[in-house]
């Protein structure tokens, strides 16, 4: 785009076009296509691509061309996108970006910004949302490249189009529908009727999606419609409005040239036949399809007199129709009324005649001799041939096909035929309610059932059509009869074992002996004898006396093969195992795996078991454990144990500089005990259980200083690290001996076997501030 602010005279405008002309030619264009459909390549080079001068500039040389940038065509976008990112449409370019990110593309016009969007620095559009090309074709836009530094254009603005490519998203409607339509009965074969138009709202110019096929769904063999034209005309010869006046048409159109997979409507007419002079006039006959009991002709003899003596008797004389007919007397006109007795047939005979009677019922006996006051007529009856419909051969038909048969495959037929004298043809067609997805074809001439798309056993396993046959001489004369088609599947899948198998076989095993086994379908092998029955084969034995010492087990190939068509067969492993049997065939002995088998158990079962056991395994640990620190703790707080008397106060002693504190080297070494012992020659104790001891008053006293209370401890550590008999396990040594030589004297509740009450406590307050509170509690106790 390039202002002009003045219109230039011709001369000088001619002159400045040929002078551009003559140096934009000389230059470098180049030519950036969007990509687009490969369909759409022709039309693309049959429009006129709109190229736009480059600028020119002054420079100090004069005048300096620039190299052309951009030469537009169309861009294609594909309507209806449903993809999660942004369609891409195609790509901007100018020459004059050397890659160096110092060009920035823009973008304007027709849904810039909130429908298309362009990559600034690389020139990539991209469409934000899904178009409709019913709603909106094309869009004009119009782009610019532009300096990134300062904003200078470039190239001049630049005009181009993005034109939404179509889909098949749109089936064709008929606008005008129902339509009414009449054409003269008895008109030849091919005679117009009137033409349908149905309308495609996708793009005609673009492949077949718009490209409407029309078909006749009901209203056959009567009239036909051509595929392209939507012209309808008659199909068969003579159709007599006085035996169907009425017609009703239902004509489909489908997109994609009728392929599969195009999109369909449907519209009806109404179509009336009307009336031509081609009956005469004719006495009436009596139809053959005349019900027992009805009325077929009345005839009436006249009597002069009136009243009662004016009433007819008729009667039908015996002879030919007297077992066919009968009548009876009208009371209000005295008229005969012939009564049908049977049912007529006009392939059996076509006319009966016989004589009816017409006498007075009430006679006066004066009159006797001027003869019999009756009347005698002939009543001749035409039965009149009516045509019945099409008879089957059967009264239903049942049809085996095999899915993925090819289209046109022959599957069946049925068979009808006219009974009347005309023996008129018939002709074939399936009810289109019954078939809606046309996947079957008849034959309107010879009745056979071919199939007209693949089935499916495992989309539709039956089929359920209904089959009309009319009459050729008579349309409206239809009989119908239903065809079940069944589906079968074709055998694609092998047979396989269910599970892998195991059996064992005695040592004493002879020949004949049998093992049981099962399988998904009969099969047979090789190697042994194999009788198939239900689906259960029994392994039978050829020879005797196995031995496990040689061979334990045995991988036996079973060949299972079906029934079906093909037939498919499978290679499975049975694994026989040898093992030790009683002589009744019992097992006795045999792999750990091969015993649990037979008799039933599972890995499951196994594993439960032993689960078991080990929480019985530990159910006993923590009672044995339980028991013990019982009895340990039964040691521990025995009555006798002096530790029981001990009680605890909360105050602190004054440490290594509290002189007044108790004097640990006044116990005595309990040592002497097991020098005693040893002496007598007495085994020693447990640490763990209480000694049993008897007090020896005469034993001499230990007593050692408060330095030798460490070696004491240290020697005894070191004797029950040694010693044989301490338990096997830690246990608490406790040491219960009491030293002499305390100024306290004794303070274990041992030897005070006689308490004085009386006694005074005061003298505590003399061994110091630690003692006081023990002064004042067994002063309050004395």
């Amino acid at each position: 785009w390039r202002p002009q602010p003045h219109r230039p005279p011709m001369l000088t405008r001619n002159c400045l076009l040929l002078f551009l002309w003559f140096v934009f030619d000389k230059g470098s264009l180049s030519l950036v296509r969007p990509p687009g459909p490969p369909l759409s390549r022709s039309r693309l080079g049959k429009e006129n691509p709109r190229s736009l001068a480059g600028s020119m500039r002054n420079g100090a040389s004069g005048i300096q061309r620039v190299k052309r940038g951009w030469v537009w065509n169309q861009f294609f976008v594909l309507e209806e996108y449903m993809g999660s990112d942004p369609q891409y449409v195609g790509k901007l370019h100018t020459d004059l970006d050397k890659g160096e990110s110092e060009v920035k593309y823009t973008l304007m016009g027709e849904g810039a910004g909130s429908i298309f969007t362009i990559d600034a620095t690389t020139g990539d559009i991209h469409a934000l949302r899904s178009l409709d090309r019913e709603v909106k074709p094309y869009y004009t836009l119009r782009a610019q490249a532009v300096d990134i530094d300062t904003n200078r254009p470039l190239e001049p603005e630049s005009e181009f189009v993005i034109k939404v490519q179509d889909i098949n998203d749109n089936e064709p409607k008929f606008l005008e529908g129902p339509y009414t339509a009449s054409v003269l009965e008895m008109s030849p074969v091919g005679t117009y009727v009137m033409q349908v138009t149905a309308t495609d709202a996708d793009d005609p110019t673009y492949g077949n999606s718009a490209r409407v096929v029309y078909s006749i769904l009901h209203g056959q063999p009567y009239f036909s419609v051509d595929p392209k034209t939507g012209i309808i005309r008659t199909a068969l010869p003579n159709m007599d409005r006085e035996v169907k006046e009425q017609y009703q048409v239902l004509i489909q159109a489908k997109d994609m040239g009728g392929q599969l997979g195009g999109l369909a409507g449907t519209t009806t007419i109404n179509i009336t036949l009307s009336d031509v002079n081609d009956n005469p006039p004719r006495f009436s006959k009596i139809p053959e399809s005349s019900a027992v009991g009805s009325a077929v002709g009345r005839i009436k003899a006249h009597d002069l007199d009136i009243g009662k003596n004016a009433e007819v008797e008729y009667n039908v004389v015996p002879g030919d129709g007297d077992n066919m007919f009968d009548i009876i007397t009208n009371e209000h006109n005295q008229e005969g009324i012939i009564i049908l007795k049977r049912l007529l047939d006009y392939e059996t005979k076509k006319a009966y005649t016989f004589k009816v009677d017409a006498s007075n019922a009430h006679l006066d006996p004066r009159f006797h001799s001027l003869g019999a006051f009756k009347d005698t007529a002939t009543v001749k009856i035409n039965v009149l041939d009516v045509d019945e419909p099409p008879v089957f051969t059967k009264p239903s038909y049942e049809m085996d096909v095999y899915e993925d048969s090819p289209v046109g495959d022959i599957i069946g037929a049925v068979t009808a035929q006219d009974l009347d004298a005309s023996n008129s043809p018939v002709r074939y067609s399936i009810d289109w309610k019954s078939d809606l997805d046309s996947y079957f074809d008849i034959d309107p001439v010879e009745g056979t059932i071919s199939t007209n798309e693949l089935l499916d056993t495992e989309s539709i396993a039956q089929h359920n059509i209904t089959i009309v046959a009319t009459k050729l001489s008579n349309p409206v004369l239809t009989s119908r009869v239903a065809v079940t088609i069944h589906v079968l599947d074709v055998n694609e899948f092998a047979p396989e074992l269910a599970i892998p198998y195991e059996s064992f076989v005695c040592e004493n095993a002879k020949v004949g002996q049998q093992a049981s086994v099962h399988s998904d379908d009969l099969f047979g092998c090789r190697g042994v004898s194999a009788c198939a029955h239900y689906n259960t084969a029994g392994i039978v034995t050829l020879q005797s006396s196995f031995r496990r010492h040689s061979q334990k087990i045995y991988f036996l190939p079973v060949v299972i093969q079906d029934s079906g068509y093909p037939v498919q067969s499978s290679t499975g492993i049975l694994t026989i195992r040898v093992c030790g049997c009683e002589s009744d065939g019992s097992l006795l002995t045999c792999s750990a795996e091969a015993i649990f088998l037979p008799v039933g158990l599972s890995t499951g079962a196994l594993i439960a078991i032993l689960l078991c056991i080990v929480i019985l395994l530990v159910i006993v640990v923590l009672y044995v454990g339980m028991r013990r620190q019982k009895k340990k703790e039964t040691l521990m707080t025995s009555k006798e144990d002096i530790r029981d008397n001990v009680i605890h106060y909360d105050d602190e002693g004054g440490g290594e500089e509290d002189t007044h504190a108790f004097d640990m080297g006044t116990l005595c070494n309990p040592k002497v005990i097991k020098e005693k012992l040893l002496k007598e020659n007495r085994d020693l104790f447990r640490r763990d259980v209480k000694p049993d001891l008897k007090t020896d008053q005469n034993q001499p006293p230990v007593s050692q200083d408060s330095a030798d209370i460490c070696n004491f401890i240290n020697q005894r550590l070191k004797e029950n690290d040694v010693d044989n008999s301490a338990p096997p396990y830690d246990s608490l040594a406790t040491y219960a001996y009491e030293g002499e030589g305390s100024v306290a004297e004794s303070l274990s509740s041992i030897e005070s076997l006689v308490v004085d009450t009386n006694e005074d406590y005061d003298y505590l307050n003399e061994w110091g501030p630690r003692f006081k509170t023990l002064a004042g509690i067994f002063g309050d106790i004395g």
